[in-house]
């Protein structure tokens, strides 16, 4: 795919924007999306990599549901998707931003969630309501939302801290809660509830088909592996640290998260106490009374996962205004022109963050007046954030792996086209999986809704390719070839 020519005025306009910008830190370079550098390369590898396990915060993201250019999937789809790649790529780009926003309002509900917890650990009679915990949505967002826009040369430093606080809050965690039960004389849940009960409390006659349901949590809680990709252009040499920054943010994620489920697991003398409340406060937060006994361990177990999830807010708003950014940046959103513009003072991309703000706000104002319908959307997170996977790899592996250029860590033979092609089944058939209704019999308030909510958001979509494709733009394949046309550090 050569360099694309812009085939508007307005697109015209873009690029000329782009050019003369003084925010421009390399001034007439461009980075390997085709565009010119317009934001600072701040974060280092170890922030990043402290900013995948924070955003992408595994232990804390399963807790809470215990019951229940930037080099991202937009550019692959398009690149992957040879001659069908604007329109590809248009979706996926699409559908991984509204699924990082859908993201960002879950996990501002559930850091909501959490101090209304804390308050209630001291206040036994006190009943949560669900304007409560919007209140505390709203401080969360938009506290998130001004540190991203105003303090743009301190989100490294403030993702380092995320980090420390998820490895360290995560130990304290496991050893507490392994230990505590035994000090408060309540001792531990026996190794068959742990290893080898399993209680099946759907309605669905089939636990294999449970079990795979309930993949849903581990999806939720893992499923960002292209969190650090929307950063790329914010790295220095992105296609060898984005690739080691995804490995540690798994490695992380799934090996502290292993231990930790096992030790909350050993801390549950009364399951069906933990389901009643679950449904009212925090999922963790009788998990962690019953272990540790007490109302003051409850909030400090709970202060450690705050912190950590507090931050992945932050992390969150800089994944989807990046996303919208880019979107924006080569026309593929509404007023495009409007919320491309970076700030020359704060080096931000400052009204894609604004927006992504007021959206999520406006989601707060749903779950005030419905939380079946908050649930409703935000439960489709993980299902349209897949599909903007799918529209990446199933293009590459029917091209047969040979439109894209190869980079530090390609697969090379067999074993690439059976990564891929396992990775399409496995999206393909838990898709319709995820649909499912989560319990049997259903009504209107415990339908499972993502069928609906994918299909009107992906309605969306396509009205708004209707509107802009013939100003849309899309990414842009720079050969590595042309790199004295390239910025500092851009591959």
């Amino acid at each position: 795919m050569e360099h694309m020519v812009p085939s508007s005025k307005d697109e015209k306009e873009a690029v000329t924007t782009a050019v003369t910008s003084p925010t421009t830190p390399d001034d007439g370079l461009i980075n390997a999306s085709g565009h010119r550098q317009q934001l600072d390369r701040n974060f280092g590898i170890v922030s990043i990599i402290c900013y995948a396990i924070t955003a992408g915060n595994c232990w804390v993201s399963l807790g809470g549901t215990i019951t229940v250019a930037i080099y991202n999937v937009y550019h692959w789809a398009t690149i992957t998707g040879g001659k069908y790649g604007r329109v590809t790529g248009f979706f996926a780009g699409w559908w991984n931003f509204l699924g990082w926003l859908l993201a960002l309002a879950s996990v501002c509900q559930i850091v909501g969630a959490q101090t209304v917890s804390m308050y209630a650990a001291f206040h036994p009679d006190f009943v949560a309501q669900q304007w409560h915990v919007f209140v505390s949505f709203l401080t969360i967002t938009w506290i998130s939302c001004a540190t991203v826009l105003l303090a743009n040369r301190l989100l490294p430093m403030c993702e380092s801290l995320g980090g420390f606080f998820t490895i360290t809050g995560v130990f304290i965690s496991i050893i507490v809660c392994a230990a505590m039960p035994s000090v408060n004389g309540k001792g531990h849940a026996s190794n068959r509830f742990v290893w080898r009960d399993w209680v099946n409390s759907t309605g669905y006659s089939s636990n294999g088909f449970v079990f795979l349901l309930g993949m849903l949590n581990g999806a939720f809680a893992v499923g960002t592996p292209d969190i650090t990709t929307h950063l790329a252009e914010e790295i220095p040499k992105p296609s060898i640290n984005i690739p080691k920054a995804i490995l540690a943010q798994f490695i992380i994620g799934f090996s502290t998260t292993f231990f930790y489920v096992i030790s909350i697991f050993y801390g549950i003398t009364d399951l069906d106490t933990v389901l009643e409340e679950a449904t009212r406060y925090f999922p963790l937060a009788p998990i962690y009374r019953q272990a540790t006994g007490s109302a003051g361990g409850t909030l400090g177990l709970l202060i450690l996962s705050f912190l950590p999830l507090f931050i992945a807010c932050i992390g969150l708003y800089l994944t989807a205004s990046r996303t919208f950014w880019t979107l924006a940046r080569d026309n593929a959103t509404p007023f495009s022109r409007f919320f491309r513009q970076v700030s020359p003072y704060y080096r931000t991309p400052a009204n894609a963050i604004l927006l992504c703000a007021v959206l999520c706000t406006l989601l707060g104002c749903i779950y005030v007046g419905s939380k079946t319908a908050f649930s409703a959307f935000v439960g489709s997170f993980v299902v349209l954030t897949t599909l903007s996977y799918l529209t990446a790899i199933l293009p590459l592996l029917l091209h047969k792996r040979a439109n894209i250029t190869p980079g530090w860590f390609w697969m090379q033979g067999a074993t690439g086209f059976i990564v891929n092609g396992v990775s399409v089944a496995y999206i393909v058939v838990f898709i319709v999986i995820f649909c499912f209704p989560f319990a049997l019999p259903t009504d209107a308030a415990t339908m499972n809704y993502n069928s609906l909510i994918t299909g009107g958001l992906t309605l969306f979509v396509a009205a708004v390719w209707v509107w802009r494709r013939k100003d849309y733009v899309g990414p842009q394949q720079v050969r590595l070839a042309d790199n004295d046309m390239l910025a500092k550090d851009a591959v």
